[in-house]
């Protein structure tokens, strides 16, 4: 089992905010790109018809405001033609609430803005079922902190990629894949040294693809250790799955993938 862990929290959180002086740099501004964050999940047990894409554009260096794109037209259309129209509601938040998930289907994405048509296709990835959690007092450096691992089994009969959340103050992303650890029982781990006896975390496992498995592992090796989400300005270009097809070398920022997901809640003892 290969993990990579992904710490998400607000981003552009500036370590050095009290500093007196304030240099402002003359930095060469690059046209605004899009940012599309089309993640679709299915929540086992719900019918997953309720889904949201959100649309923004990147900004310039010292402008640390969203951009949210409200012009649009987002679609996703299913491997068997049935078309699903997302509506602009606010705040760069385009809805659907008949979307018709099927796990191992086709899907393609769809956006057509200020003349530009970007497309993808993925199929929507299911995932295997938590089974329970644990909760030990050998975590982090110290190996006395709060640690939270949350067990599954793993399918021997197909090659699996994982995308954990945990949710407590922050979200702690971590995402796993099976080569060596095809079939048998494993776990999703969490740890910090700021959890405590009462605490609630919200677990969420999704299945994810071999290439949403890689852009993750490209991303975090980005990114490193500094704040921030997979959707907000880069610290260096990372490219996903959504095209241009009209302008190519204009490619937006963002992935569209599509995730079956198992959730729990566990409280901290």
């Amino acid at each position: 089992m290969k993990k990579i862990t992904l710490l998400l929290p607000i981003f552009l959180s500036f370590l050095f905010s009290s500093c007196e002086e304030v240099i402002d740099l003359e930095l060469e501004e690059s046209e605004p790109r899009l940012v599309i964050e089309a993640s679709i999940l299915w929540f086992k047990g719900d019918p997953g018809t309720d889904q949201t894409i959100r649309l923004s554009e990147t900004s310039p260096f010292y402008d640390d405001e969203l951009n949210p794109v409200e012009t649009a037209v987002v679609k996703i259309t299913s491997e068997t033609g049935d078309i699903f129209d997302f509506t602009y509601t606010e705040d760069g938040t385009y809805r659907n609430n008949n979307f018709d998930a099927k796990l191992n289907a086709s899907y393609e994405l769809t956006i057509e803005y200020e003349g530009q048509s970007y497309k993808a296709t993925e199929k929507l990835i299911p995932v295997t079922n938590l089974e329970f959690v644990e909760q030990t007092e050998s975590g982090g450096f110290s190996g006395e902190d709060i640690e939270i691992k949350a067990y599954y089994k793993d399918p021997a009969e197909t090659e699996d990629y994982y995308l954990f959340k945990f949710f407590e103050e922050d979200v702690n992303l971590e995402i796993y894949e099976d080569e060596f650890t095809n079939g048998n029982q494993i776990f999703g781990y969490f740890s910090n040294e700021d959890i405590e006896v009462n605490d609630i975390i919200e677990i969420e496992m999704q299945g994810i693809s071999k290439r949403y498995y890689e852009y993750l592992f490209i991303l975090r090796s980005q990114v490193g250790s500094n704040d921030g989400g997979p959707f907000e300005t880069m610290p260096a270009t990372v490219k996903g799955n959504i095209v241009n097809q009209t302008n190519p070398s204009d490619f937006p920022f963002g992935y569209f993938r599509l995730s079956e997901v198992d959730s729990t809640t566990y409280i901290v003892e």
